[in-house]
């Protein structure tokens, strides 16, 4: 009888469906973690903790490069980056983070410069997917399907004239906004940001 169970279990264990299986479902889903945006926020300095600072008025710590004292009116570049999730059917989902303070300046100006260099706008041609009509209560409406450079598929609501002129189209002229990440520039996301024409 014992022997038996074993032979049971064994061939139940070999079934790929069965509750013996310990092996990893595999899914279809992709996650990716992408920079997201940035933005410069007048701050003022908090206590001074060692060489640390914090920064008002979220109460962040961060290196007190600038010799800042308390209470001096400063400039932080804050940061967000997206988990994208694709399915199989390629929809995405986005999750954003929170803001994340990152580095500190005395001056706007400055802090405005990085900033220019970390989001940058680009005129480029993307391919379109299609473009499709929907029709609800004598209502119509239009849109573009594109896929951006980094494979991610995006739906646009666009006009009668615009539907017009990309239903026969391959690829189509857009602006994008590159979104570099801080401490590996080399690694971007670019994000739609209008049509180019």
């Amino acid at each position: 009888m014992m022997l038996l169970t074993v032979l049971l279990l064994s061939a139940c264990s070999s079934n790929q469906g069965s509750v013996f299986d310990s092996g990893t479902a595999e899914t279809s889903d992709s996650v990716a973690r992408v920079p997201w945006d940035y933005r410069v926020v007048e701050s003022t300095v908090g206590d001074l903790i060692g060489s640390d600072m914090t920064v008002l008025p979220d109460n962040e710590l961060l290196p007190n490069d600038g010799n800042y004292a308390t209470g001096d009116k400063i400039w932080t570049l804050q940061f967000m980056d997206a988990e994208l999730i694709t399915d199989a059917d390629q929809k995405n989902e986005v999750r954003l983070s929170s803001w994340s303070t990152i580095k500190s300046y005395a001056d706007e100006k400055t802090a405005a410069e990085d900033l220019t260099n970390l989001k940058v706008s680009v005129t480029t041609d993307v391919d379109i997917v299609g473009v499709y009509k929907t029709k609800y209560k004598d209502k119509t409406r239009n849109f573009a399907v594109l896929e951006l450079p980094s494979g991610n598929r995006i739906k646009q609501p666009i006009d009668d004239e615009r539907y017009t002129a990309l239903e026969k189209k391959k690829t189509a002229s857009v602006v994008l906004e590159e979104v570099h990440d801080f401490a590996d520039y080399d690694s971007a996301y670019a994000k739609f940001r209008g049509w180019a024409k």
